[in-house]
């Protein structure tokens, strides 16, 4: 029997076959012949080739007729552009598929039936001889058409399919990218279709999409087929994991987020072409993950295999078959926009001041921009659409991209971070915050706007022109400093981005941030929410937990995943986490909090910190953070995580503390477990060498240790000009407080803004030899330069380490 000619099937090609059978039909073949055997599942199907394409427009004698319809194209006319590629389409739909062509995808079908049924359904897919390339992504530049069944019907895809190469937005792609439209083919893909629509389907990326982070895999999904998550319909479930860790051995889904999933795309009944529609998902698929943990991480393992075996970061397409329960990789190609960032550059973007916020969204990028709004409801409009212009609009599809490179920003109503919008977005470099909900109709046509994406996972759209700067950092200009420079952070949405900044490790990871923003109900309200008298935060409560077994597991999962987070962005350098050190005024405006907290006229000095871990009225909340921190690092595997407890008054409370830290599982050294304290009181530096015996190291809290030596309640404004960190007596505090940790050979750091707010504090810290100092994101830099040049003044050498 002779080989086909115009046809191969997927075992039978690979990548060294891209001219043949294009991008995304090679990187199938790559899949199914050789990661089949490590658990990759690929459907199975046949491409035609490049040969195939030229003979079908050969035979018709099209390429004169096709060669007249774009000459002279300006490819920025919308109007000419669409004209022009319409025409083209019915140029090469009309040429027909010849005989000897069709009969090789005849007999091709007939093979997959007999291996998957008569009924077998297929997708029926795109793939152009240059796409999916390192440096060029066509994704969604043809078109794709799904539950195909019957010989003339998939001949007429396949027709369809052939013309999608002149889509409006192939050809603009095509212009952009310096490609030659006669020189390029489309080899189409006829496989099984994977039955997503009774299941779930989605993306995964081998890194984060926003900063590039390359130690995780972030995989984002909904119920039903994957286009609407592609499209922007709608705002799917998103879940990271933490590759290091999984390589190691440890199985756990690092962070998740549940997405409103207001529609899913299913098959209509007796469909035979392209015949899908949405439907509104049913509530209780709607609250919860389309996706199980187990699920998670085996299409996590599944990326990772992918990823190792091309050698680069990858953007993969998955579907889970409703019928065999399989998750299938539909679709692997090189991911082109994040992975080519310069991780030695640092542009960071700031507001440099505020205004009324319209609308939020998710924030794609980290940009800064102004722009007046320009509201487009359909395609017909695309043409009044003027550069410089903020795209204000419902979703977005691959037809409006020829506009959306001329926009200054990009704000949709629908969408998450892995829709069209956010995609194209990312590839221009144009800020979108995508997901608002309402902006078509908050946000009015001509008023001037600023698009905010440099605020963390929230961007911001604010009335008016807001002033903005840059900041450029070539980071392999500086030196690392004899003294460690270390980051305070409690906000996750921020850790993957600021993991970048030069840094030894978080020396502050702030609990109370997670509890107050993801968490939001006061432990105690979670676990006895029966106790609680305010009806409406019983009904939040109860809210905030469903799909959860209990309010316990609900904290628990929550902050270990904010967490983890952390602790995975500067994996394996040193993640200090403290221990909440809200005060009864802050846990009373929790939810749920006002009927578990005392009222105090001082709670600064009141009921704060390790006096609350083993007391009565809070002991079962402190169960619930030593869970918490137990999971992130036995389960989650992020043992980089050390403790730290805030407050500590007396040697014997800290003693009392850390039994019951013992009882709940985290005993000081097993595993590796560090403990260290916070050095706040004075009594900490008084009895120091009592208080080295039993913790591994203390960082100094200053705004705690100036207010009770000098006596001054830095809540109060009254008293406000008599706080002084500098004064001599903290300073004095200060210096016993590291000689005590130096003598007794644990660690000494201090988190607070003293040596980033005064020059002459930093110059004091490294004189008197501090082991680290943990500063804020935004003062690291330049803190650092200043650190260099002090320890240069005194013969100190900067580290070589790498």
């Amino acid at each position: 029997m002779t080989e086909n000619r115009y046809t191969r099937f997927f075992d039978s090609i690979g990548m060294s076959d891209v001219e043949v059978v294009g991008g995304k039909n090679a990187s199938l073949g790559e899949m199914y012949s050789r990661l089949s055997a490590q658990g990759i599942y690929v459907p199975n199907g046949f491409a035609t080739t490049a040969e195939a394409y030229f003979h079908m427009l050969d035979s018709a004698g099209a390429n004169d007729a096709l060669r007249s319809a774009l000459e002279g194209l300006d490819v920025n006319d919308v109007t000419d552009l669409h004209k022009r590629a319409r025409r083209a389409r019915e140029i090469v739909y009309g040429a027909g598929i010849p005989e000897e062509i069709s009969s090789e995808i005849i007999s091709g079908y007939r093979k997959l039936r007999a291996e998957y049924g008569d009924d077998v359904s297929l997708a029926v897919r795109s793939s152009a001889t240059a796409e999916d390339l390192p440096s060029a992504s066509f994704a969604g530049a043809q078109e794709t058409f799904l539950n195909v069944r019957g010989g003339d019907h998939l001949l007429d895809a396949c027709r369809r399919c052939y013309a999608s190469l002149f889509t409006d937005r192939a050809i603009h792609y095509r212009v952009d990218q310096g490609f030659d439209h006669f020189k390029i083919a489309l080899s189409i893909g006829i496989m099984k279709m994977v039955r997503s629509d009774i299941s779930s389907s989605g993306v995964a990326f081998t890194l984060d999409t926003e900063s590039g982070f390359s130690d995780v895999v972030l995989i984002s999904g909904s119920w039903g087929m994957g286009e609407n998550i592609v499209q922007g319909a709608i705002d799917p479930d998103e879940f990271y994991v933490h590759k290091p860790t999984y390589d190691a051995g440890y199985r756990a889904v690092l962070r998740r987020r549940i997405g409103r999933k207001a529609v899913k795309m299913v098959l209509s009944e007796g469909g035979v072409l392209h015949d899908t529609h949405n439907v509104r998902t049913p509530v209780a698929e709607r609250s919860r993950f389309c996706l199980s943990d187990e699920d998670v991480l085996k299409l996590a393992g599944a990326a990772m295999t992918i990823e190792r075996h091309y050698g680069r970061p990858m953007d993969i397409e998955w579907a889970k078959d409703g019928i065999d329960g399989q998750i299938y990789i539909v679709q692997a190609r090189p991911e082109t926009v994040a992975s080519h960032r310069s991780a030695s550059v640092i542009e960071t973007y700031v507001l440099d001041s505020r205004s009324d916020v319209l609308a939020e969204g998710r924030a794609v990028g980290d940009k800064i921009a102004h722009g007046s709004a320009h509201i487009i409801e359909n395609l017909a409009q695309l043409s009044e659409f003027r550069p410089g212009e903020v795209l204000i609009t419902d979703t977005t599809t691959p037809d409006w991209e020829p506009v959306m490179k001329e926009a200054a920003a990009i704000v949709t109503n629908r969408g998450g971070r892995t829709c069209h919008a956010a995609i194209v977005a990312r590839e221009l470099g144009v800020p979108a915050v995508v997901g608002t909900g309402n902006a078509t109709s908050t946000l009015s046509g001509g008023m001037d706007l600023t698009v905010s994406c440099a605020e963390g996972e929230t961007g911001k759209v604010y009335r008016g022109r807001v002033g903005f700067h840059t900041e450029t950092t070539e980071l392999s200009e500086i030196a690392k400093p004899a003294t460690k420079i270390m980051v305070n952070l409690g906000d996750p949405d921020r850790a993957f981005q600021t993991s970048f900044l030069p840094n030894d490790g978080v020396g502050l990871a702030r609990m109370e941030f997670i509890i107050t923003n993801s968490i939001k109900a006061h432990p105690m309200a979670l676990l006895h929410p029966e106790r609680v008298a305010n009806q409406d935060a019983r009904r939040e409560i109860t809210k905030l937990t469903e799909g959860y077994a209990d309010g316990a597991s609900f904290f628990v999962q929550r902050l270990s995943e904010g967490i983890g987070t952390i602790a995975a962005a500067f994996w394996p350098k040193p993640v200090v986490v403290r221990m909440s050190d809200f005060k009864t005024n802050e846990y009373a405006s929790l939810l749920g909090g006002r009927g578990f907290e005392p009222e105090e006229d001082n709670p600064m000095l009141g009921f704060r910190g390790a006096s609350r871990y083993d007391h009565p009225a809070y002991s079962e909340g402190f169960a619930l953070e030593c869970a918490a921190m137990k999971r992130v690092r036995d389960e989650m595997g992020l043992d980089n995580v050390i403790l730290m407890l805030p407050f500590v008054r007396r040697v014997e409370e800290a003693t009392r503390v850390l039994a019951r830290m013992e009882e709940l599982g985290l005993r000081r050294g097993q595993n590796g477990l560090k403990v260290y304290a916070m050095c706040e009181i004075p009594n900490n530096v008084i009895l120091i060498d009592r208080f080295a015996a039993l913790f591994d190291g203390f960082s100094i809290g200053s705004n705690d240790l100036t207010q009770l030596t000098l006596g001054v309640d830095r809540d109060s404004e009254v008293v406000a000009f008599d706080y002084d960190e500098r004064d001599d007596g903290v300073k004095e505090m200060i210096r016993l407080a590291v000689e005590g940790c130096e003598r007794n050979g644990i660690h000494s750091g201090l988190c607070g803004q003293a040596p980033s707010d005064y020059p002459d504090m930093a110059a004091y810290l490294v004189e008197i030899g501090i082991d680290s100092m943990s500063l804020n994101p935004d003062s690291v830099l330049s803190t650092t330069r200043a650190v260099l040049g002090i320890e240069q003044e005194l013969g100190r050498s900067p580290r070589q380490d790498p």
